[in-house]
């Protein structure tokens, strides 16, 4: 399994690929997720994931005079400092909320279809960075990772909380963990002791319960374990796939989706809806007559998924297990 970029990584970035913004963000793969939109004047497009803001940026130079760009994040935090950097941008529209609900965001600003969607599921390096965010083992801080701390379980309440048995499942599942029954049961003992409420104290559990030769070479050995956590905190897949359909009913014919995913069970999410998206039929291959009446909504633009290159990988290495799908609305199914 692929792991979210940046959780693990604390090298400097070199020269090359995207320049970072004024929060120091590096946007991934905007290159290659702008050639595939191919915005242009007078068009509208919806950012799901707004975060710092480098995709929208980008989208609104291309789609002046004329055109509207509506970011949406559930990042508070996220959504405040864009509303800051675009104040004085004609055409951009900033609002909280999750993506799933893009649609009835989307609504209240009178948007009713757009040319394009663009999803970054990996988080901010602003995120990152903010150890009061608690989602990296680097800093220590309050064992958070909510992206709108106003609302829902802590990653603390979760460890703290859960059964061996359900910890144990997440940790699998999520993380794809070889070790997380060991784990899972550390975690246990540990707040039978002590209740585990920051950052610290669970990269330090995970570190002592992995054997050190059983390391992974590329990233720290907590990082599967804290992204499993975060996904279940912030119901992440449930939102991706609710997120995935809103966005292909509110395309307009020829509009085009562009979701860029760092892992494993995200990328397959992706890949399963927009396939299936693409199908004209959905009956089992050896049935002789089509029964099912499903009809193909998007062309896929690229049967595979779109990689950073060299520079860019250079310049941010964060981005090395990114990944961009991208696909096209057919006449209209909705």
């Amino acid at each position: 399994m692929s792991i979210v970029a940046g959780m693990d990584d604390d090298s400097s970035a070199t020269p090359g690929g995207p320049a970072p913004d004024a929060t120091g963000h590096r946007p991934v793969l905007l290159h290659p997720l702008i050639e595939s939109l191919q915005p242009r004047p007078g068009q509208t497009y919806i950012d799901g994931t707004l975060g710092a803001g480098g995709y929208v940026a980008s989208v609104l130079e291309r789609v002046r005079p004329g055109g509207r760009v509506l970011g949406i994040d559930r990042d508070p935090a996220a959504v405040e400092a864009a509303r800051r950097r675009f104040a004085a941008a004609t055409g951009a529209i900033v609002e909280q909320g999750d993506f799933a609900s893009l649609e009835a965001i989307a609504a209240r600003h009178g948007i009713d279809r757009v040319d394009g969607v663009m999803f970054d599921l990996g988080l901010s390096s602003v995120q990152l960075d903010d150890p009061a965010r608690g989602f990296s083992f680097r800093f220590d801080g309050p064992l958070d990772m909510r992206m709108d701390p106003r609302e829902g379980r802590t990653a603390a309440d979760l460890v703290n909380e859960w059964s061996e048995a359900d910890l144990t499942a997440l940790i699998r599942t999520y993380g794809d963990e070889r070790f997380a029954r060991r784990i899972a049961a550390a975690i246990v003992r540990s707040r039978a002791d002590e209740a585990i409420t920051t950052t610290a104290q669970l990269r330090d559990i995970v570190e002592r319960t992995i054997p050190r030769r059983f390391w992974p070479k590329r990233i720290h050995p907590a990082t599967r374990t804290f992204q499993a956590l975060r996904i279940e905190v912030n119901h992440e897949l449930e939102s991706l796939n609710e997120g995935l359909q809103a966005a292909i009913r509110i395309l307009r014919p020829g509009g085009r989706l562009g979701v860029v995913s760092f892992h494993s069970l995200e990328d397959t999410i992706v890949k399963n809806a927009l396939h299936v998206s693409a199908q004209n039929c959905l009956c089992p291959p050896q049935q002789t007559h089509c029964t099912c009446a499903h009809r193909a909504s998007l062309l896929l633009l690229s049967r595979k998924a779109i990689k950073p290159d060299a520079a860019e990988l250079a310049a941010n290495p964060r981005a090395r297990s990114a990944r961009l799908r991208v696909a096209e609305k057919l006449d209209d199914a909705r």
